[in-house]
Order: structure tokens, then sequence, then C-alpha cells
């Protein structure tokens, strides 16, 4: 009869129930047949029954309790006077135990794989009494394996790699499965490894579970990586067993089996002649099928007729060559130029050097374009010397600049005035010729540092650049003086042939040989009794005392005119004058004070004691000051007091004239007369100027817009009065009308004080005015004819 996988599982489950069953039916307790053991003192009984480990077959799928074992002791009669008691691990709630008959039977699926063996203990009671009848006493049940798990990866997926081209057998990685059956029965967890998927590549070993290549020769660059499954099976790999699998990731690593070759024999490039230097020219790359290190590539020229013009690099990132140029280029002089590159790897595998040389060679033709360039100076710079005494005109020199194209085109001059901003030079347009400009001083610049222009007649926009630097020679033309401001004093207890001071002079023009100075008094100073000069004939001189003894308070200060001569062709002179201030000096000759001042100041005034006294002063003109001010703030108080009526003054007058302008209330003519022109109100402490004017003419107004006119112009006043109260006041101002029909008498308003004005209409006015026409008439019996 043929069986199938899973009907033989099941066979083979219920042989070993079977002969698990068997083996428990040996392993029941029997009464020991041997009698109890006596000690004088104390009665031991031996051990009445006799045990064996039991076995449970795990993952019992019945429906009743599987029967484990019985447990029996010879006291028990069969009476039911003796009950068996179960404790220890499982006990009641794995393992249940008949008390009459002691059958262990066990309640629940056990998995050897969760626990293999329980602990526990078993004892016989006196039913009646509930006392021990036996000793108690411990026993295993152990449980029994059955293949019911398959093998697994824990360390699963894999990944590892193994050089391409690697030799058959080359180890590439060792797998490993687990399972959890027992190991010491049967052959549940003996493992065997096969590989279901990568073939015929790789092969592993059933045992050892190691991977192998299975193939010589493997290359990267056709495939660079492979998926392997790998099955492990328990029970040996027989029918039955179970499986478990796993993947496997091997990348093949890159080894240097790739020689580089140029994907053409020869390359052409063209390039134009104005490319700068360090430009590149061309990139150029041998295709190298590895990768990393094994395609990294040198290059280098090994031959044409560019070595000197041209060098070549790689870049580090591609592995590209880069040409670039080291000369610059000319068409006029070569249009092409043939370089032979090789390329080669840097790394070498000696295993491949069978596969061919690891270098290769191509040809690189640069052709050298033509383009319009600027014109070219004869010279880089150019040096000229010039006079400082050149007149504007003189020529300076020439400079010459072609066109280096075929076409050769006519050049202009120009200078590029950024670089001569005071136009000191010319330069002909056709020539080249430079003259100057304006007058040269090499004591303001002694070097002249100009750019020339040269342009293409046909092409302005090519613009060639000539440097030249102008040396200016200098002559003697600037006289000498003083190196320095001298400060130079003399004591008043000098002797005579005292040195009181060391000059010397300066010059700013450079001749050849050096300066040479010579000093001398003037001529109306060299008589003089009070100082001398000695020249020392090496650029300096000494200035000496004649008499003994200045004194201050005669005077104070000499001055004494020293002439100075150079040396250059024709020589110049400058008289140059030496201030010397008479001092006060100490034992040691040094000065004290040089001012004459002091003999006229008391004696026993210090400079302390004269700035106090000056304060003191000070202090009293300011007080003076705030009292006269305060007092004049009193005479003339701003607010009138409400009591105070300004229109009820009276006033006497001890002499005839004046009139309401002496009042110091205010101007009654202003209330009056309201066609008066007034100016800007003036103080009252100031005498006002007399200001003669024609005679105003009046008109009749109504009372009512009179009035308003006057109360309008009296505000107008108090708002620019400077001398109104900053607040708010009560104005009081009294208004007689429009005044007298005989208007004004006055001779203030004449032209002038000696008028030749008539009064004759007084006598027109009545008897009233006959005393003012009898004064002011122009009669036979006036007074003043």
């Amino acid at each position: 009869m043929k069986l199938g996988k899973v009907e033989f599982c099941h066979f083979l489950q219920i042989l070993a129930l079977f002969l698990c069953l068997s083996g428990m039916n040996q392993a029941e307790l029997s009464r020991s047949r041997s009698k109890p053991y006596f000690q004088s003192g104390r009665t031991r009984t031996k051990r009445s029954w006799v045990w064996n480990q039991f076995f449970v077959l795990e993952e019992y799928m019945g429906t009743d309790p599987l029967y484990v074992g019985k447990l029996h002791s010879d006291v028990d009669k069969g009476d039911g006077s003796i009950k068996y008691i179960l404790s220890g691990e499982g006990a009641s709630s794995i393992f249940i135990i008949d008390e009459n008959t002691g059958d262990i039977h066990a309640t629940k699926r056990l998995d050897r794989e969760e626990q293999a063996y329980y602990t526990l203990r078993a004892q016989a009671l006196d039913r009646l009494t509930n006392k021990p009848v036996e000793p108690e006493s411990e026993f295993v049940i152990k449980i029994q394996d059955i293949n019911d798990n398959e093998p697994k990866f824990l360390d699963g997926p894999y990944t590892a790699g193994v050089p391409e081209m690697s030799p058959v057998g080359t180890s590439v990685v060792q797998v490993t499965a687990t399972d959890a059956d027992d190991p010491t029965y049967g052959n549940s967890a003996r493992v065997v490894y096969s590989i279901l998927q990568g073939q015929p590549y790789f092969s592993v070993e059933p045992k050892t579970g190691v991977i192998k290549t299975a193939l010589p020769n493997m290359d990267r660059e056709a495939k660079d990586q492979y998926l392997l499954v790998i099955q492990a099976k328990d029970m040996v790999g027989q029918n039955g067993g179970l499986s478990g699998t796993t993947s496997v990731t091997v990348t093949l690593t890159d080894v240097n089996d790739n020689p580089p070759r140029f994907p053409r024999r020869s390359y052409q490039y063209n390039v134009p002649e104005s490319l700068p230097v360090a430009s590149v020219v061309a990139r150029i790359k041998a295709a190298d099928a590895d990768v990393g290190p094994n395609a990294e590539m040198e290059y280098k020229i090994v031959d044409g007729d560019g070595l000197g013009v041209f060098k070549i690099s790689v870049d580090k990132d591609t592995q590209e060559g880069i040409i670039t140029i080291q000369k610059e280029l000319d068409f006029e002089a070569k249009t092409s130029y043939t370089l032979r590159i090789e390329a080669a790897n840097m790394h070498v595998d000696p295993r491949f050097l069978s596969l061919g040389p690891f270098s290769d060679m191509t040809t690189v033709k640069i052709i050298v374009e033509d383009v319009d360039e600027p014109p070219v100076f004869t010279s880089r710079l150019y040096s000229m010397v010039v006079s400082e005494a050149a007149k504007v005109g003189t020529i300076i020199g020439t400079v010459a600049a072609h066109d280096p194209d075929a076409s050769n085109s006519p050049v202009r001059y120009s200078i590029d005035r950024n670089t001569d901003l005071e136009r000191y030079f010319n330069i002909d347009a056709n020539s080249g010729v430079i003259t100057t400009a304006k007058s040269l001083d090499r004591e303001t610049n002694a070097v002249h540092n100009i750019t020339v222009l040269a342009m293409e007649s046909q092409n302005p926009a090519q613009i060639g650049r000539g440097y030249v630097a102008i040396s200016i020679l200098d002559i003697n033309d600037n006289a000498p003086e003083f190196a320095m401001e001298y400060e130079t004093t003399v004591c008043e207890n000098a002797q005579p042939g005292q040195v009181i001071q060391k000059i010397s002079a300066i010059d700013k023009d450079d001749p050849p040989n050096g300066h040479q100075f010579y000093f001398s008094l003037t001529a109306e100073a060299a008589n003089n009794h009070n100082f001398t000069l000695q020249d020392n004939k090496d650029n300096t001189a000494t200035v000496l005392t004649r008499r003994n003894g200045f004194r201050r308070q005669e005077q104070s200060v000499f001055y004494l005119p020293i002439f100075i001569v150079d040396s250059g062709s024709p020589s110049l002179s400058s008289t140059n004058t030496l201030t010397i201030r008479v001092c006060d000096c100490d034992a040691d000759g040094i000065a004290q004070t040089c001012n004459a001042e002091a003999y006229i100041l008391p004696a026993g005034l210090s400079t302390g004691a004269l700035i106090a006294i000056l304060a003191c002063v000070l202090t009293l003109l300011v007080l003076v000051l705030l009292i006269v001010t305060m007092r004049r703030r009193k005479k003339e108080p701003l607010i009138f007091d409400e009591e105070r009526d300004i229109r009820e003054n009276i006033v006497r007058y001890d002499d005839e004239g004046g009139g309401e302008e002496d009042t110091e209330a205010f101007d009654m003519a202003a209330l009056r007369n309201l066609n008066i022109i007034r100016d800007t109100k003036t103080r009252r402490d100031v005498t006002p100027e007399i200001q003669f004017l024609s005679r105003p003419t009046f008109k009749s107004i109504p009372d009512n817009v009179i009035f308003r006119e006057f109360i309008w112009e009296r505000l107008k006043e108090a708002d620019v009065d400077p001398c109104a109260p900053p607040y708010d006041s009560l104005q009081t101002y009294a208004f007689e009308g429009n005044g007298s029909v005989a208007e004004s008498l006055s001779s203030l308003d004449s032209i002038s004080s000696n008028s030749d004005q008539n009064y004759d209409y007084l006598s027109d006015w009545g008897p009233r005015f006959k005393r003012l026409a009898d004064m002011y008439g122009t009669g036979p019996d006036c007074l003043y004819s």
C-alpha cells in the first residue's frame, strides 16, 4: 500500500505514541519486596515504591486527556483508604491525578519547544487521617519531540560580494539555518542545504551552507549581480521533512581586467589664436569598462610638434584628459600642431596582463584659427628722458607698433589720458613721436608713466597698449633754504664766542654730485655787534655771539639774515632770517623765560595772583550790570496797576514846547491822529529821533469806521510789541476823534529845520490864531523876520 506524505507523518506519530505508552506501562510504581529496615533508637522505613521517568508526546491533538502514567503504592490494598495527590510544575493546571487510582493525565497540548520537561512531586495519604503513608517523592515528565518546526535562517536575507573572474570553488558566503526541534532525538533538527535558484553560477555545501562559485570567468561588465535562493530541510533532507528558504544577493566586485581604449584613432580641434594661456583646448577620454581605482588613468604627450606649447592633465572626477595651452598661439607663425597622446591605467593587475597592454594611443591635431589681433608695439616698455627745462613741443622719443595680421592695417597713436591727467605730453597720431605739451617740474613729478594706445585704422575696436616711462632730468631751479624752522635763544648772561645755534640747509634739486652749500651773513648784517656766522664747510653753519650779555628789556628779539648759496650751475641763493630770542637762563644755560613783559609786572605778583585779580574785577563788573538791569526793569513795569488810569496823568512842563511827546505814559498823538505813519515801537528810555515829514492830509471818515480802524491798529501793535507781557492783558485807549480842522501846527513835520514854509494862512483862521499868525507869519511886523 502506498502512503502519501501526510499519511506517512500520521503513521509515524501513531507509532511513536504506541511506543511511549508501552514504555509508560513499565514505569508504573510497584510495591518493593524488601522488608523495612530497623535501626536502634529510631525506625527508618525504606522507600516502598519505585518509579521511572514518564514520557509524553508533544502536540497531542486528541479530545480526551492524554494518559501519562500511573502511581501506585504497595500500601494501597484497593479498599479506597489511600488517596494520591500531585504537586509541582503544572500540577492541577496541566497534569491531573486520579486520587483513587493514581492515574496521571495531561489536560493541555504540550510543546517541547516551550518547555522540555516538568518536575512534579507525588504523595500517598491516608484518606481518613489525611496523613502520608509514604514519603513524598519527586519525578519528571519529559516531553517527547516530534518534527513540528521548520528550519529558519535567522540572519537572512544575505548580501555578499566576490571578485569577478574568480576561479571555480571560490567561497562567497556561509548561510546558517536553525531548527527548534530536539537535536538529540531523531532527525528532526538535522538540516541539509540546497540551492533552488542561482545555478549554474553558484553552488552550496549541503552540510555547511557555504556558497561557492560554480562557473569560471564570470564578468562583472556582463552581469554584476545575482540573486540566489537557498533551502534548508530537516530530517536530513528526507521526504516528510520541513524546509525553509532565504535569499542571497551576490555582487561581483570589479577587477582591472579591461584595458583603456580610445574610441577614435585621431581627433581634430580648431582653436583661435587669441585664446589666452592656460585655457582648455580639448577634452579626450579613453573608455574603460572598469570602475573605481581600476579605471583611473594617466595621460601624457609622447610625441608631436606641440610638446612645449600644450600640456595634458587628468580630471580626477571624470578621468578625462584635459589639453591646455602653455604658450600663446600665433597663426602667422604656425597654423597647426600634432600631438601623440597615450592613456594608461594607473593600477594594473598582473593576472590579466595576457589580455593585452593596459594603455592606448591616439592622435590629436590642433588647427590654429586666424583672428583680427590688436596692434603690437616693438617694445613692451619704452624708457625716455627729458630735461625739466625743456620747452613746450620738445621731442622726447618715438614709439612704434604694427598690425600682426596679414592685412597689416595702418596704425594711429594716442595717449591714454587717464595716465596723463595734466596733459603734459602729446603724441603724433601717425608717427608716434612724443613731445612735451606743458612745462615740466622734476620736483613735482620725477617720473611720468603713460600708456600709449595704438589703434587699427580699418578696425578701431582693435587697440594695442604700449607703456612709456619718461624720466625728468633735474636742473638747478630751486634755491636752498633752512632745513627746518629754528627756535633759537640766547641767554642774557651769554659770553662772546658762545655757540647758540647750528643750522643746515636743504635744496629740492638733486645735483649729480650732491649738494654743497655756502653760508654767510648778508651785507647789512655782516658788521652787527651781536652775532656772527661761521661756515663749517660741511653744509652746516654755526651762529655765535659777539658781545657780552643781553637784556630783554632793551631788546627781546633779534633777526639775523643768513645768505645761503648752492653749488649748482648756475648757482642759486636765498636769504633766510633766523629769529633769536633773549631768555633768562639758569646756571646750566637752560632758558627759563623769554618774555620781556615780565619786567613790567610789579614785584611779588605771580601769575596766579594776576588771574585772581582779574577774576575779581570781572565779578564786580557783572554785579554792577545786574544791578543796573534790575533797576531799569523796576522803572518800566510790564503790567499797569488796575487802579491807575493813564488818561488822567497830569504832566507839568517848566518850559514851552514839547507837547504830548513829554508824557511817559503813552504817545497821545497816536490816539488823536490815526493817519500818522508809525515805525516799530521804540523804547521809552531812548530819546526819539525827530523826523521831518510833510504835513499829512486828513480825510473825514465816519466815526464808527475810524473807531474800528483805530482799535485794529492798536491790536496789531500790541501783538508785535516787544515790551508787551507774554499773556493776555487789558489794553485801554483814549480816542478823541479826527482832531482839529486846523490840522497839525507843529514844525516837527517840516522838511528841514530852517523851513521856508509859508504860515500866512494862519491869519485866515480867526482871532484865536492871531498870536500864532504873529509868531509864524512873514509880515513886516513878524518877530522872526
